[in-house]
């Protein structure tokens, strides 16, 4: 009796075990299950990111491009008016031959 006691109680110990180790499996495969799934979603995420900021890289670049295009066109139409425009005349009124005379002139240089 005694012996069928004893084989009880460890085929009770040997069931218990087997129970803990079988949970103790289900939660690893579960863990494995959400740490991939985990990773999946991150990495997702990562693949946004990088798309998201190509996009923003090609946004700078043809703005950029735009704005070189428009200050070279206005360049372009400054010189195309700058050499249409008259030149300032060194013998107008009160600089005969490129020097000043006059009230200003006198001034200047007699009180000194």
């Amino acid at each position: 009796q005694e012996r069928r006691e004893r084989e009880r109680k460890l085929s009770k110990e040997m069931a218990e075990k087997a129970t803990r180790e079988l949970e103790k499996m289900q939660l690893q495969e579960k863990a494995e299950v959400m740490y991939k799934e985990w990773l999946k979603k991150k990495r997702a995420e990562e693949a946004e990111k990088k798309k998201k900021e190509k996009e923003k890289e090609k946004e700078r670049e043809a703005e950029l491009q735009e704005k070189k295009a428009r200050s070279e066109k206005i360049f372009q139409e400054w010189l195309h008016n700058a050499r249409n425009k008259p030149r300032p005349v060194l013998n107008g009124y009160g600089f005969p031959r490129g020097k000043s005379t006059g009230l200003y002139f006198y001034y200047t240089f007699s009180v000194a």
